[in-house]
């Protein structure tokens, strides 16, 4: 069967800081190659609308797959949707993903035929079972699928993540991948799933809190087949498992690989796996991002974060002294006044570490989307981004907007200013002399992306789909479980029963 996968646009945050290549998508492919089917893929982040309407005409698919990680895609997702059907009006058009995975019948409602179905769960156990039955029947019987006749079975859940491999080879225009200096990056999969439960995030709910890691050497494999000079780990929370991150250290050390690195981790296992991270440091580590989403205990809490501020200091200093550049994520709360952003002003001038701010944002599937859903100001999908408000602001929405940007400039200043960018000149000849110009272009981007009144107007376009509400039940059939993946038993596992949502 011809199936081609497209990944939406590129959202606001991506347009300046990063734009990662998409590996579930890719993964996807990789699974359906295999399987003996042929594969197109298209990344509208890197590629246009036109090579869209292009492609569709010369490969002329069966299947068209659209990846929605992300809530504010969902109206693109759904207008290119209309677009297909137009085109090739018996093409089998499907979504997937993780936010849809969490409301995939409202969208389904929402797009009007235009969607013949939603995947639920995790696309690489779904997708050969799809493409069988739209060939040959029975497609109510697809783990994860969602049709207008209602739900099939649950969304299976990957045993074992070492394959398939990401079809990389499909995704064009693959230099204009990056994630800050690292520029080209490529995004590779040590482990799968966060067994934490932070109140806004839906990682754990989503996975079922499980946690799965690649094989060592299944890993460096997959490094070594990389052609880009960096790499960002795209883990939920790196090395977790100090025997599991050592492991992947020695077989990457075993076959020579040098790639600069980028991850993801906490605090608190950056201070009790500090020699993993170290011996990683080594083989090229550079950067990593750390969620400390706030500064003082009561926010700490309220985000279920289970660390202490004296652990987020230590950790800090831990990377420091690893020669480690850290990336700081703060959650900007809605509630806050002028006050608060005068003093996060301070701590990121503070400290020699970049502050990265999101807006706190109910998203389904998360703790506070139950608790702040109906507190909504606005139910626009492209909104919900994390760098909009979407519940009610203390201040007046276009100051705190104002207060946003100041704070944001303030430290966009200071790490991609003038004097920044002197003492980045280093990197910047390196990545013009290969031809790479993302990060370059993101150094004089900052005003034209974050401005007070764009924001404030992306609240008066006129809106064609909403977000819906959550369904509260107190029991009984109507009610939506915790987990959109569960896992079977360890023994039916064992004797090779498929886990079931």
């Amino acid at each position: 069967m011809r199936l081609m996968l497209v990944h939406p646009s590129a959202l606001m945050y991506s347009e300046i800081f990063l734009r990662l290549e998409p590996l579930g998508l890719e993964r996807v492919a990789g699974a359906a190659l295999a399987a003996g089917h042929e594969v197109h893929a298209l990344d509208l982040q890197v590629s246009s609308r036109r090579d869209l309407d292009r492609d569709l005409l010369q490969f002329r698919p069966e299947a068209v797959g659209i990846s929605l990680n992300y809530l504010a895609n969902i109206p693109e997702a759904i207008d290119i949707s209309h677009a297909i059907k137009h085109v090739l009006p018996g093409c089998f058009v499907f979504f997937g993903g993780h936010s849809v995975s969490f409301i995939a019948s409202h969208v389904l409602d929402q797009a009007r035929g235009a969607v013949d179905a939603v995947l639920r769960g995790e696309g690489e156990t779904s997708i050969v079972p799809l493409l069988t039955a739209i060939r040959d029947g029975g497609i109510g019987g697809v783990p994860g699928i969602v049709t207008a006749d209602g739900f099939g079975p649950g969304p299976r859940l990957m045993e074992a993540i070492d394959a398939p491999r990401p079809a990389r080879h499909l995704m064009r225009n693959r230099r204009r991948y990056f994630i800050g200096e690292l520029d080209p990056c490529a995004s590779i999969e040590f482990t799968r799933g966060c067994p934490w439960d932070c109140s806004f995030c839906s990682a754990w709910t989503f996975y079922g809190r499980s946690y799965r890691k690649a094989s060592p050497e299944a890993a460096a494999d997959e490094l070594a087949s990389i052609a880009e000079p960096n790499v960002f780990i795209v883990d939920d929370v790196a090395f977790i498992k100090a025997e599991h991150g050592d492991a992947i250290a020695a077989a990457v050390e075993k076959r020579g690989i040098r790639k600069r690195y980028y991850l993801e981790t906490r605090s608190d296992v950056l201070l009790r796996n500090t020699d993993v991270f170290e011996r990683w440091a080594g083989l090229g580590l550079k950067y990593m991002f750390l969620g400390m989403e706030a500064l003082d205990a009561d926010g700490l809490e309220l985000y279920r974060k289970r660390v202490s501020q004296d652990q987020n200091i230590q950790a800090l200093e831990a990377a420091r002294k690893l020669g480690i550049m850290v990336a700081i994520n703060l959650i900007v709360d809605p509630a806050w006044d002028t006050d608060q952003f005068r003093m996060v002003r301070e701590f990121a001038l503070s400290v020699p570490e970049i502050v990265h701010l999101t807006v706190l944002t109910p998203y389904p599937g998360t703790e506070i989307w139950h608790t702040e859903a109906r507190r909504l100001t606005t139910r626009d999908y492209r909104l919900f981004d994390i760098q909009h408000a979407v519940v009610p602001t203390t201040l007046p929405l276009g100051q705190f907007y104002a207060e946003l940007v100041r704070t944001q400039a303030v430290i966009n200043r200071k790490h991609l200013g003038v004097a920044a960018v002197t003492g980045a000149a280093r990197v910047l000849a390196r990545n013009l002399a290969h031809g790479q110009t993302n990060f370059a272009r993101m150094l004089w981007r900052f005003n034209r992306v974050y401005n007070p009144s764009r924001q404030l107007a992306d609240h008066n376009r006129p809106v064609r789909y909403e977000l819906p509400l959550p369904v509260h039940s107190t029991g009984g059939s109507g009610q939506q479980p915790l987990f959109l993946h569960t896992r079977a038993p360890a023994h039916a596992r064992q004797a090779g029963t498929a886990p079931s949502g």
